[in-house]
């Protein structure tokens, strides 16, 4: 298997520290808000990662932080006049919520900031006893960049380049503008006791923190978007060898950034759709397989037309199990060169796109002269489902998002035009059908007996 790695910037072959085993972090959400689907593009492609990688036979412990106390968190708790960490546990809520609603896994751990206090102060008091952290009077406590050497290497950026870039706010506290701070000094929000006064931790030693934790020193595979890659992970990489004089993370993962109108999608440019509201009308497996279509590096543009591109994709694959679902079998059965095949396309990189045209060639091999292949339909079963896709019921897909009728009233047209057809009144049963057509519900006869789906 091969994976690029952002710290080297090449395809390299994956040789975890334990066979068959793979320990992976995934830097959380900061959460102060309801999740867009920009976050949910790097969830759900990690989310397919580790799917595949199971179903490959890998044992994935994985681990998923979450940031509960922050800035944006304060600021936020403080609008709503509630605390930070009310104000946190009701959008961690919201975010399994989101999580569970689009099919994905929960993380093995998913560590809080806020119960991992004590790991962070004893990190940054190893950082200051080596000389690595320091701090002036009444000021905040700062990494100090100039004594670790390949600072920059992830993001391939000088300290000359980050000194001369553009800044807003000089901190005249750092000995270098790309100081970062360890340890906030504060009275206000929440905060905790520590040798340095009240106060809270920084973001990035965090995720250092709790990664070592729970996985060692020195672990597999470290992920996030491609947003974090500097300066949130180019610190933790400081941070962490600093303190350890080890490796940390062997592989670092990052996924590209979801566009809408040209610019990133954040919540900082108010650009953004929350995943609520696009389940509002489209499956979550519809999302799933738009972000599958593009490789998990690659920028991606989000629109409503690739959304249903996906659908139409999503719903040929569903037609074949509609009327066969039970009788597909849970195991591989024939066709080695298409499992072959998929196989080698995830473990390039995990390279989807490629993967899912694959998946659609051989689809179209499984229905032959009106015959579905079963053995063929549970290959491609398994093989779809180690991606999170096609995990639902046909019956339930097909009726999936909003409509304008209830399902009972659906029910009783489905019947009136069954009465009509009975007593040859087919104009009566045509206006039926193209008027329930005209509010997205598509009727189909199929064994004598009539069955309705919700199309876009």
């Amino acid at each position: 298997m091969k994976i690029f790695n952002s710290l080297t910037k090449k395809k390299e072959t994956f040789i975890p520290r334990v066979h068959k085993k793979i320990d992976l972090y995934v830097c959380g959400m900061t959460v102060y808000d309801d999740i867009h689907i920009g976050h949910a593009r790097t969830f759900i492609n990690f989310d397919a990662i580790i799917k595949f990688l199971r179903f490959a036979g890998w044992e994935v412990n994985y681990i998923r932080n979450i940031t509960d106390i922050d800035d944006k968190i304060i600021e936020a708790a403080r609008e709503a006049k509630i605390s930070a960490l009310d104000l946190s546990r009701k959008y961690i809520n919201e975010m399994h919520k989101d999580f569970d609603s689009l099919g994905m896994m929960r993380p093995n751990k998913e560590p809080k900031v806020s119960d991992h206090i004590n790991e962070i102060i004893e990190m940054i008091k190893t950082l200051e006893n080596k000389g690595y952290a320091y701090s002036k009077e009444d000021s905040d406590v700062y990494f100090d960049v100039i004594k670790f050497k390949e600072y920059g290497k992830l993001s391939n950026r000088t300290l000359n380049q980050i000194e001369s870039a553009e800044r807003i706010d000089i901190d005249l506290n750092k000995n270098h503008e790309a100081d970062f701070v360890l340890w906030k000094k504060d009275t206000l929000g929440i905060t905790w006791p520590s040798p340095w006064g009240q106060g809270r931790p920084g973001w990035h030693i965090e995720c250092s923190a709790m990664s070592m934790k729970y996985l060692g020193e020195e672990f597999d595979i470290h992920g996030g978007g491609l947003d974090l890659k500097f300066p949130h992970h180019e610190n933790e990489i400081a941070q962490s060898r600093c303190a350890t004089n080890k490796n940390f993370a062997s592989y670092w993962m990052h996924t590209g950034p979801l566009r809408i109108n040209d610019k990133k999608m954040s919540k900082s440019l108010k650009n953004f759709l929350t995943v609520k509201d696009v389940l509002k009308n489209f499956h979550p497996e519809v999302l799933r397989l738009f972000f599958l279509l593009t490789h998990y590096r690659s920028p991606i543009s989000y629109s409503e037309e690739g959304l249903r591109k996906a659908k139409i994709i999503l719903d040929k694959l569903y037609n074949l199990f509609e009327n066969e679902n039970e009788k597909v079998i849970d195991r591989f059965s024939k066709d080695k060169t298409f499992i072959d095949n998929f196989f080698s396309s995830m473990e390039d990189d995990f390279n989807t796109p490629k993967a899912i045209q694959l998946i659609q060639n051989y689809a179209q091999s499984i229905n032959q002269k009106g015959e579905i292949n079963i053995e063929k339909l549970s290959n491609l079963k398994m093989i779809l489902n180690s991606l999170g896709l096609l995990e639902d019921h046909p019956n339930n897909y097909f009726k999936y998002g909003s409509i304008d009728f209830l399902v009972d009233e659906i029910e009783n047209f489905i019947n009136e035009r069954a009465e009509a057809r009975k007593n040859k009144n087919f104009k009566l049963a045509d206006k039926i059908r193209d008027d329930l057509l005209e509010k997205g519900i598509l009727l189909e006869d199929l064994d004598g007996k009539t069955i309705w789906k919700k199309i876009s």
